[in-house]
């Protein structure tokens, strides 16, 4: 059974928030975690609603910084604003911006996006930290790469050091923005780890071969992201995310 996950644009708009840094939740409230993938952006000061979570926030970064299981922010639900500002600035705000309709008891990912002159808005994804069961183990894996393939990449978890050429991808045609589904039960647990590999939709050549050693019962979300400098194509080093275990 495929875990549904959307990808939403976000709109500019005003809201009220209260925010504070932890790792529960309640049904009041909403969680979520910032992540930087603008490869030709300056380090920012984000902010929601006027108050600011973060300092310095600089392409690559995660916030809360990642731990297992995944941390967050909490946030009040409803309609939120999220701006950013060159470190000393509160006036001219730069991307991303943009508002976040969040549910309460529910988990987010925020991912800046685009080049910087690009304006585009953040993706707001919503996180299933349910632990597989039957100790299986669930990747999810999110575009965020300009510069990733013009008809979307497929992703193959295999063994380590299989060949591909006669396997089906378990994600396919994930397009830049999307964040795939959680292949639930697809994906028994292997003591010697995984294969993530990602190519081009269709093709068999990989451009990613990123290595996984999760434990059973675990998610990985894997963020492909450009390489540092905004037109320098896809990196081959995602960003790794241990949701759970």
């Amino acid at each position: 059974m495929f875990r549904s996950l959307k990808a939403l644009p976000l709109t500019l708009a005003l809201a009220a928030l209260s925010i504070f840094t932890t790792s529960c939740g309640s049904s009041g409230q909403a969680q979520i975690r910032l992540i930087n993938a603008i490869p030709d952006g300056q380090p920012v000061d984000v902010y929601v609603n006027g108050t600011r979570i973060v300092q310095s926030f600089s392409f690559g970064g995660v916030y809360p910084p990642p731990t297992t299981p995944a941390s967050y922010v909490k946030v009040t639900s409803g309609s939120a604003t999220m701006q950013s500002f060159l470190p000393g600035d509160t006036i001219n705000p730069v991307p991303p911006m943009g508002t976040m309709p969040l549910n309460g008891s529910t988990q987010y990912t925020v991912v800046a996006i685009g080049l910087e002159l690009n304006e585009s808005p953040p993706l707001l994804i919503t996180d299933n930290n349910t632990v597989p069961a039957s100790g299986n183990v669930e990747f999810r894996i999110i575009n965020a790469s300009v510069n990733s393939p013009a008809g979307g990449v497929d992703v193959y978890i295999v063994p380590p050091g299989t060949d591909i050429t006669n396997y089906t991808a378990q994600i396919r045609s994930l397009s830049y923005t999307q964040a795939s589904d959680y292949p639930s039960g697809t994906v028994a647990f292997a003591a010697n780890g995984y294969a993530v590999i990602v190519t081009a939709s269709g093709q068999k050549k990989a451009l990613i071969p990123q290595p996984s050693t999760p434990k059973a019962g675990s998610i990985t979300t894997l963020v492909l992201v450009d390489n540092a400098g905004g037109n320098n194509g896809m990196s081959q080093t995602p960003l790794v995310l241990n949701d759970v275990n």
